[in-house]
């Protein structure tokens, strides 16, 4: 399939194109998302049966080493927003996975991973390996390796980037009842 770019111009007027957009196929944010749905599912299964959701068994290999986190330090490493951490630690806390140390202030706690959660994290990381070593033997240990380092980079470079274009193109208008 051939990803043609869309042409982008003032609503109504044809011919008149001011700039052209990638087509949706090639749009980054499009690949990246498609990528880690068709990588995220293949470990799913064993999170699932395990009764964790994607984002509890991320929080759960976070704490695996050992060190004590916060709930900041959590959702970075996580990549998950604080309110979302915030309430699946609960249900971790519930059902005996992680427990609460007292932090360096009132308001910040650590957590860390009970016995319990050790187990589990021991069971859904056997397999977890498993399926790594099944998308390196598909897909190549150097060029999976050199893909997270990519992205890596990819990650460092978007974060450095202001928000907006450093240049900002002229835009077509928009409708008078927009």
């Amino acid at each position: 399939m051939t990803d043609q770019p869309y042409p982008v111009g003032a609503p109504g007027q044809p011919a008149q194109v001011t700039s052209v957009l990638r087509g949706f196929d090639s749009s980054l944010p499009i690949a990246l998302l498609r990528a880690r749905a068709a990588t995220a599912h293949k470990f799913k299964r064993h999170t699932d049966a395990l009764g964790l959701t994607q984002p509890q068994w991320r929080v759960v290999r976070a704490l695996a080493p050992g060190v004590p986190l916060d709930v900041r330090t959590l959702a970075d490493r996580c990549a998950l927003l604080q309110p979302s951490v915030s309430r699946l630690l609960k249900s971790l806390e519930e059902r005996g996975f992680i427990q609460t140390l007292p932090g360096t202030d009132a308001r910040r706690r650590l957590l860390t991973l009970t016995d319990r959660g050790r187990a589990v994290f021991n069971v859904a990381a056997v397999i977890s390996e498993a399926v790594y070593r099944d998308i390196e033997a598909a897909y190549g240990r150097e060029d999976l390796d050199l893909l997270v380092r990519m992205l890596t980079r990819l990650r460092e470079v978007a974060e450095s980037l202001p928000d907006l274009p450093h240049e900002m193109p002229p835009l077509p208008p928009l409708p008078p009842d927009f």
